[in-house]
């Protein structure tokens, strides 16, 4: 085996590529930074407890695990910040405002979550604790339709959902922890065969007539604003249910003019397991997946020892930065090796301080060879001016 082969799933950034991604992730950062989103970085290693804190069994699987030759305790290697971040907000900031934060950086999984994907995403950020209400849901979801704006995507369509609908189901009839598991992976794939099995046979437990039929029905309400008014007349009449189609309605009519579709489906329960209302998806048409999920998840500061209600999203800038149309990359100039000439030395610092790459030409070296210049530095008429290369003498 070539020892200079990469493990499947994980690739370099040539100079092209991580020049786009560099360039998107500086455009996003500026972004969230003039909304008062402040960076935090996490360390990349940290105690699993920690890094599982509130966010399922999903994420155990995800991670990739080592032994702390200082402790002898098991540490993880970051599946995602999300966990981080509130670890930070509920015990090291420990305001009682609301606290904006963000972050960029690598994360690393057991597992690609797509067949095209890497196993080391660049995941960007945006968290907002401290506010329960929907109006920080629409800050959110409307800072991640800007940052995708900035970065080029075109053609957003936002699918919305919320974990209430489900859970205000399960809780109102009783269900059992296991057999609620049972509900969920039926519901979560769609399964309707399996849920109408489930709904009347699962785990010795016949569902009442009103929760059965709600939950046969949840599969089916995907689609435009016409699936919340259908959704208000056949699901229980709950108040939990009523005030979650009603944020769906309000933050949709909301971001309809920023985005070319919203879409509703009530039966997304991506993130189960720490998600606890207002769920989300941006798409878009050059690509087969998400491109950007978030929602509200009031309970992972729990863990840390301090709840705070909290919602946020996450992207990851390799995948966006495959289908912006960032295509340029910037030709440098090419300097000759004269360390005396103070005018020369001042020409390339102007150049330089306006943004311009001026590369020296080191003694003895091939300027044929040298990448990324198409002009470079003459003297003519004893001043050091800017020519193409294809025109200089």
């Amino acid at each position: 085996m070539r020892n200079w082969l990469l493990p499947e799933y994980i690739e370099d950034a040539l100079p092209r590529d991580a020049y786009r991604i560099e360039k998107i992730r500086r455009l996003i950062m500026d972004m969230l930074f003039v909304h008062g989103y402040q960076l935090v970085m996490p360390p990349l290693l940290e105690y699993v407890e920690s890094l599982l804190a509130g966010s399922g069994s999903g994420m155990n699987l995800r991670m990739f695990k080592v032994v702390d030759q200082l402790s002898g305790r098991m540490m993880g290697l970051r599946a995602d910040m999300t966990p981080q971040a509130a670890r930070i907000d509920a015990h090291l900031l420990n305001t009682n405002g609301v606290t904006r934060l963000c972050y960029a950086s690598s994360v690393v999984h057991t597992v690609p979550d797509e067949i095209t994907r890497t196993r080391e995403p660049f995941q960007i950020g945006a968290e907002l604790y401290g506010h329960s209400e929907v109006e920080s849901d629409l800050e959110i979801q409307r800072l991640l339709l800007e940052c995708l704006a900035v970065s080029g995507i075109q053609s957003i369509h936002l699918d919305l959902g919320h974990i209430r609908v489900f859970r205000s189901l399960i809780r109102r009839a009783g269900i059992r922890a296991e057999f609620e598991r049972e509900l969920y992976t039926a519901l979560s794939a769609k399964d309707t065969s399996s849920l109408k099995e489930l709904a009347c046979t699962g785990l010795d437990e016949c569902l009442d007539k009103t929760t059965r039929e709600a939950l046969l029905l949840l599969p089916e309400l995907y689609g435009d604003q016409a699936i919340l008014t259908y959704a208000r007349q056949h699901l229980p009449d709950f108040p939990e249910i009523k005030n979650a189609l009603d944020q769906l309605e309000y933050v949709a009519k909301v971001l309809q003019p920023y985005v070319d579709k919203v879409t509703f489906d009530l039966a997304d329960l991506r993130g189960y397991h720490y998600h606890t209302g207002m769920v989300f998806a941006a798409y878009t048409r050059k690509s087969p997946v998400a491109i950007a999920l978030g929602g509200r998840y009031d309970e992972i500061g729990k863990s840390f020892g301090r709840a705070r209600p909290a919602t946020g999203f996450s992207l990851d800038l390799k995948l966006l930065s495959r289908l912006t149309e960032i295509n340029d990359y910037p030709q440098g100039i090419l300097a000759p090796w004269k360390p005396q000439d103070q005018e020369l030395a001042a020409t390339i610092k102007q150049l330089r301080d306006a943004g311009q790459i001026v590369v020296a030409e080191l003694p003895g070296g091939n300027s044929e060879e040298i990448v990324g210049c198409d002009r470079k530095l003459v003297l003519q008429n004893g001043k050091w001016e800017v020519c193409q290369l294809s025109e200089c003498g």
